[in-house]
């Protein structure tokens, strides 16, 4: 995979003429030079369903009066630019009024089936157990066949549950229920997998081994098998978008552990895909692609061509500040290691696991963990049931994540091996009852009749004072076993009509309402739902009681300690190969503006950063990357310990070995 690929989104309506009518090979070319590009997705098939090219196994777009797919594909390549080809499979409008027997039908939150609907401006879902299946396949071959393409993206795929005549048919033949949920998911899981087996047969019956993702918009964890129908993998995640800052780093850190290629994909737009003459900051996306870089990706900006087919100057401009940088550092990018201390295993994951709903794109309590962990600066990956947890020092089990009889014989061998157990709320648990699975220092009591509740902690706080701190997330009384870190302080009652205190809640009696937090001889528990709580409001006191916890679980096996800002990110790869750990630090401060958009325009720089990581490798030299400024260091006692002179949006410090 490239490092600076481009998304180039060309959804047209029919109802446009003059289609390609002003593009040029060397004004193409020259914008792709402009944002330094080496990969761009080209489109064979849109949304509206028509195709970009002459077809047999389709119709070319009637404003379209050449072949503009294998233009693009010729002039990307005349300049060493690769050319994944985009297929829309989940949508195809044209082929939905033609046939709308192919059409998806699916059931509302009350379990009344939703037709397809014609009457609103929006595309329809297509089911992959009706005819439309081979009509795709068909034009999946057509391009392997006509064209060299540099991979296959299929746009709109997922595991659906559908309702449609074909998938009600068919669990009745099979002597199911089509109303049984159980039923109709055992079904979209087998179209699914079915789907994503003929594609790649279809592929490889013409061009063996060709790259080929299928986009649902999140790689869900915990679904291997879904990762695996793909070759590499693309994180679609704009933060403008309704992704956020906080979407990405959680998916690349379960990414990594997957064993596959991946990139960032985020977008030019202030908002989000379909946007035309929307444009966010320059320094978003040199941020974008220093953060895509830190976590071991790739990075891919979506665009938007206009229907005449002319790139956008002034979008290329702005892409190319950002790759132009990347470029610069790719030496120190390709083939790296993640070196992490944290395993936090994602709601996400449990949810799989015991296959449950969550429907979440970030789960509260793992987005409020993800967000701690940043800013702690930890060292961390997101998990699920199969990842190799005696890599670890640490396990988070947040909020929620109960243990059955599997997972906690996997928790075990991990606790054999050293490690040490975080849990919060009612993780931890047993599945079958509520009782700690394992020694955290606490026998579990129930759930807390007062909600909130206020903490004090048993320890120093920086830049805070010990005081009666409000809770409002759920919390769980407990009894000490062990050690007991912080209390628990009762109010005086809950607020009802006839016992309310002031504007929000009732303030604390003072009264010892039991164990805040606890450490035993496998670990640690917070008796709240304190991931979710900093998810949700973000109170500077639960980010506190969960470093100062997690710090005293490491202890000396900490890999990393730096004095960069709450708001900076650090991680630390190890580029075996080239015999060296590359450390990312980066420096941007998100706002919210409008309905909540979140925007980075300015960059302020930092200087004078102090870094010390452990490794018990001899360091040769520290230097700057991309400038290969060499910086003093000292190495004694198992720790190399040197100072970033300045951060400026991102910086890579690099120590040979």
């Amino acid at each position: 995979m490239n490092f600076r690929q481009v998304h180039l989104d060309f959804h047209t309506s029919e109802k446009i003429d003059g289609i390609g009518s002003r593009f040029s090979k060397k004004q193409f070319q020259e914008a792709l030079k402009a944002g330094h590009v080496n990969s761009i997705t080209v489109f064979s098939k849109c949304h509206h369903g028509w195709a970009y090219h002459p077809s047999d196994a389709n119709e070319m777009h009637p404003g379209l009066s050449f072949d503009l797919l294998k233009e693009q594909i010729e002039a990307a390549h005349e300049i060493g630019v690769k050319t994944p080809v985009y297929i829309s499979a989940g949508y195809d409008e044209k082929a939905a009024k033609e046939h709308p027997e192919w059409l998806a039908h699916y059931r509302d939150e009350n379990g009344n089936i939703l037709m397809p609907d014609f009457s609103i401006p929006r595309y329809h879902m297509f089911c992959l157990n009706t005819p439309y299946l081979p009509y795709l396949l068909a034009q999946i071959k057509e391009v392997c066949e006509r064209y060299d393409a540099d991979g296959i993206f299929l746009d709109i795929m997922s595991v659906r549950k559908c309702y449609c005549p074909a998938c009600v048919a068919q669990l009745i033949a099979e002597g199911k229920d089509p109303a049984n949920e159980a039923d109709a998911l055992d079904l979209a899981e087998r179209v699914y997998a079915n789907y994503c087996r003929s594609v790649r047969e279809t592929i490889d019956s013409v061009k063996p081994g060709l790259p080929v993702f299928h986009n649902g918009g999140h790689i869900v964890n915990g679904r291997r098998d879904l990762a695996d129908f793909n070759t590499h993998l693309e994180l679609e995640s704009l933060p403008t978008g309704g992704w956020g800052y906080d979407h990405f780093p959680l998916s690349a850190r379960y990414a990594q552990g997957l064993g596959k290629e991946f990139l960032g994909m985020t977008g030019k737009f202030h908002e989000s895909w379909g946007e035309f003459g929307g444009f966010k900051h320059k320094n978003a996306l040199r941020y974008e692609a220093a953060l895509a870089a830190a976590n071991g990706a790739k990075s891919s900006v979506g665009d938007q061509l206009a229907p005449n087919g002319e790139m956008d100057m002034a979008t290329y401009n702005l892409i190319g500040a950002a790759y132009k940088e990347l470029e610069e550092k790719e030496p120190w990018l390709d083939h790296v290691t993640a070196k992490t201390d944290i395993a936090l295993f994602s709601t996400e994951a449990a949810a799989t696991y015991y296959k449950t709903s969550d429907s979440a794109r970030v789960s509260g309590a793992t987005a409020g963990a993800v967000r701690m962990l940043l800013e702690g600066h930890y060292l961390f990956d997101v998990v699920d049931f199969e990842s190799d947890f005696n890599k670890y020092s640490v396990l988070i089990l947040p909020d929620a994540v109960r243990l059955d009889e599997g997972f906690q014989k996997k928790i075990q061998s991990f606790l054999d091996n050293g490690g040490k157990i975080l849990a919060t709320g009612t993780a931890g648990l047993k599945k079958e009852n509520d009782s700690f699975a394992f020694d955290l220092g606490a026998k579990f009591v129930g759930k807390n009749e007062f909600c909130p509740d206020y903490l004090r902690a048993g320890f120093d706080i920086p830049d805070m004072d010990i005081s009666d701190y409000i809770i409002y997330a759920q919390g769980y009384r407990c009894e000490t076993t062990g050690e007991e870190l912080a209390s628990r302080r009762d109010p005086y009652f809950n607020r009802t009509a006839e016992h309310f205190c002031s504007h929000r809640h009732a303030p604390s009696s003072g009264v010892y309402g039991g164990a805040g937090i606890t450490e035993g001889k496998d670990g640690a528990y917070i008796g709240w739902e304190i991931f979710t709580e900093y998810a949700t409001r973000g109170p500077l006191i639960a980010k506190r009681v969960v470093m100062h916890t997690l710090d005293k679980l490491l202890a000396e096996r900490k890999t990393l300690e730096t004095s960069l800002p709450a708001q900076g990110v650090v991680t630390l790869m190890d580029q075996a190969e080239n015999s060296r750990l590359v450390c990312h630090t980066l420096y941007a401060i998100p706002v919210k503006r409008g309905n909540g958009v979140e925007i980075i325009e300015d960059i302020v720089p930092v200087f004078d950063i102090d870094v010390k990581i452990k490794t018990e490798k001899e360091i040769k030299k520290v230097y700057l990357a991309p400038s290969m400024e060499e910086i003093p260091f000292t190495q004694k006692e198992g720790y190399v310990s040197f100072t970033v002179p300045k951060i400026e949006c991102a910086q890579i410090t690099v120590l040979d070995y």
